[in-house]
């Protein structure tokens, strides 16, 4: 296999990892209307890159990696939904703001690490990676150069759906009024807090 299939093959990994509906989609999308498509991209960074680095680890066969996060799996869902819930709470009650005054208090830097926290927080990932890439052939390969290859395509997958993603939400953006934004929030934050309630239910179940 040569290392453009590989790559192909990578960013549909990636991009079956990261398209099902979850609470950071939910962020990005957020975060594209209140604070523009820049804030909405660097949000998909941070979450592309937590994917990649799962889809790293099961692409090279970690074992040890993997067996941690298997069995610490109670604990990183537990403070993945406490995480889930808390943003949940601070959007829903959140009060819309101009999207001129949301620009001024944009911070990259939190959008970039809250995504990337909320995806690190779900280590079944990795799980989900190994399964996908065993369908698409892609065991493990002894050529580095093909290594380096699977992880750049499934970081480009990964970027290609929020990228997407932050296209389509920001093209419904300058039609959101305060109160359409109050109500974006809202929904938001139902949405973000029941995927934590959801998460720590896992979280139990798992460890019973």
């Amino acid at each position: 296999m040569n290392d453009i299939m590989v790559v192909a093959k990578g960013m549909l990994a990636g991009l079956a990892i990261s398209a099902p509906v979850g609470p950071v989609n939910m962020l990005c999308v957020s975060r594209t209307i209140t604070k523009g498509r820049a804030a909405g991209i660097v949000s998909g960074l941070g979450a592309g890159a937590a994917d990649t680095i799962y889809g790293a680890i099961a692409g090279l066969s970690i074992s040890f990696v993997i067996a941690f996060l298997v069995r610490e799996e109670f604990w990183i869902r537990l403070a993945g939904g406490i995480l889930l819930v808390g943003i949940g709470l601070w959007y829903y009650f959140r009060k819309p703001r101009s999207l001129r005054e949301e620009r001024k208090r944009d911070s990259g830097h939190s959008a970039f690490v809250t995504a990337f926290l909320l995806n690190l927080t779900n280590p079944t990932v990795v799980l989900s990676f190994l399964a996908i890439l065993t369908a698409l052939g892609l065991q493990r390969h002894k050529a580095w150069a093909q290594d380096l290859a699977l992880v750049l395509g499934i970081f480009l997958g990964a970027m290609l759906w929020w990228t997407a993603l932050v296209a389509i939400s920001g093209h419904f953006r300058d039609r959101f009024s305060s109160r359409g934004m109050l109500w974006m929030n809202r929904v938001a934050g139902i949405a973000i807090g029941g995927f934590g309630v959801a998460t720590l239910i896992l979280a139990a179940a798992r460890r019973h």
